[in-house]
């Protein structure tokens, strides 16, 4: 293995100066850096230049591998990525987990290496940057299964660069960078890298109908398939469609906040319960709760809602529905049709709840009452 120049060239130099912005970051508001590290190469070379960049400022930056135990040696493997880190100058670790979680044997296995990631960064500090080494490729095979399920802005968003969930802030400083530039990097700097035959169409995990995994399908098939019938690389276009729905996805939610905060009031049972609270914190009738506060639930006038685009609307009806349940497009089609084409159909049923219309003109309101829950009977 070799270390890394202080002016480095080629595709090290590529990745160096992709993460170094984010590294600083992290350095300045977060209590450590941990880097996930599967031993493919995209982890691997990001591991390398993130290691670099912090054992230059003075800090030691922290690793670990995850071992999901679906095949023979890949504790061994985890071990060895773990040596390798180590001897670039990481404290690493590794861990074995158990995939057993419901779904499909990769949001499985997701679900249990960000578990892992998470319990491992709560040890390091109150607030820890976890490193992810998801590159262009992996956002553009992302948002081309998105597209296949029909989404809309919000999830053709696809995966952001940094994601705050306050203790733990996920960031992924590769998402400009390509898979063909990781490789080169791994083979610069002379480092081992694995390749999972988990994550290939022929491996040892199949999709629930037998057939392979659809996201080592859309990158061994889609994608190649796709840049010959165009004559050119998708990948730049389909990751450059992430970040402007990313944008219009924020843009969208700044407005329908707004929209949230005219529309939304207590109802009268909620204001009468408030009576009972001190007054100090009771919330005025015209304040809404945040942004991410499932209300209390309140109603919302419909007066504030008719005008507005439907996918602004949508937004807070999709809201509004979520404080009891999880609302279908056909629910949320159904809510909208009680405020744009209002004909005195009854009550909606929807996810552990009903939704109503009352009142006429300016007065009426969306009213959501959700289902009451039968006490469960002693048993004799």
């Amino acid at each position: 293995m070799k270390s890394i120049p202080a002016n480095p060239t080629g595709d090290v130099r590529r990745l160096s100066l992709a993460v170094r912005e984010h590294v600083h970051w992290a350095l300045a508001n977060c209590d450590a850096i941990l880097i996930a590290v599967s031993g493919g190469a995209d982890s691997t070379a990001l591991a390398a230049v993130v290691i670099d960049h912090c054992l230059r400022t003075g800090s030691t930056p922290y690793t670990l591998s995850v071992d999901h135990g679906i095949r023979p040696g890949s504790d061994r493997e985890a071990q060895e990525t773990c040596e390798v880190m180590a001897s670039l100058g990481a404290q690493s670790s590794w861990v074995s987990v158990t995939v057993d979680a419901p779904g499909g044997p990769e949001a499985s296995a997701r679900l249990a290496r960000r578990s892992a990631l998470a319990a491992h960064a709560q040890t390091l500090g109150e607030r820890v940057a976890v490193f992810l080494g998801h590159t262009m490729d992996d956002q553009a095979e992302t948002v081309l299964l998105r597209l296949a399920r029909g989404s809309g802005v919000g999830s053709l968003r696809a995966m952001s660069v940094r994601d705050d969930a306050g203790s733990i802030v996920w960031m992924r400083p590769l998402m400009n960078c390509r898979r063909s530039e990781t490789l080169g990097a791994c083979r610069q700097l002379e480092l081992p890298w694995v390749d999972d035959p988990s994550n290939k169409m022929d491996g040892p995990w199949r999709a629930a109908d037998g057939s392979a995994l659809r996201r080592s399908a859309v990158r061994e098939q889609a994608i190649p398939s796709l840049a010959n019938s165009l004559g050119m690389d998708p990948v730049p276009s389909l990751a450059r469609t992430a970040e402007l729905s990313a944008a219009d996805d924020e843009a969208l939610d700044e407005w329908a906040e707004q929209v949230w905060r005219r529309a939304w009031e207590a109802s009268a049972g909620e204001m009468r319960s408030g009576s009972e609270v001190p007054a100090g914190e009771r919330r005025p009738r015209s304040e809404a709760p945040a942004a991410g506060v499932a209300s209390g639930i309140g109603v919302l006038r419909v007066a504030e809602l008719k005008e507005i685009p439907q996918a602004v609307r949508r937004r807070v009806l999709h809201r509004y529905l979520g404080a009891v349940g999880a609302p279908s497009l056909v629910h949320l089609e159904e809510a909208d049709a009680l405020i744009t084409r209002w004909s005195g159909q009854g009550p909606l049923s929807i996810p552990k709840g009903t939704l109503t219309r009352a009142g006429k003109g300016k007065d009426a309101r969306l009213i959501l009452q959700p289902l009451r829950q039968e006490r469960e009977r002693p048993r004799h």
